[in-house]
């Protein structure tokens, strides 16, 4: 097994809170395909490549992930 990798902080997302905000991260010590970390306020944690998370981005930036931003109606 080997020694957990320090992560290097990005981001963060809301920030306007003392609740433990969702986090971007990068290990840099980590395999290329796991170098991006996400984690949110309930501890759980995602690691994608950076190709991964740079068409996150594209994605992003094009609109396509707009609705998952809006409020649910109802």
């Amino acid at each position: 097994m080997t020694a957990p990798h320090r992560l290097e902080p990005l981001a963060t997302f809301c920030g306007k809170c003392d609740c433990g905000c969702p986090q971007l991260w990068v290990d840099p010590g980590a395999e290329p395909e796991r170098r991006v970390v996400i984690t949110d306020d309930f501890g759980q944690r995602v690691q994608m490549s950076s190709g991964q998370f740079a068409s996150l981005i594209e994605q992003a930036r094009a609109g396509e992930l707009d609705h998952a931003a809006r409020e649910p109606v109802g």
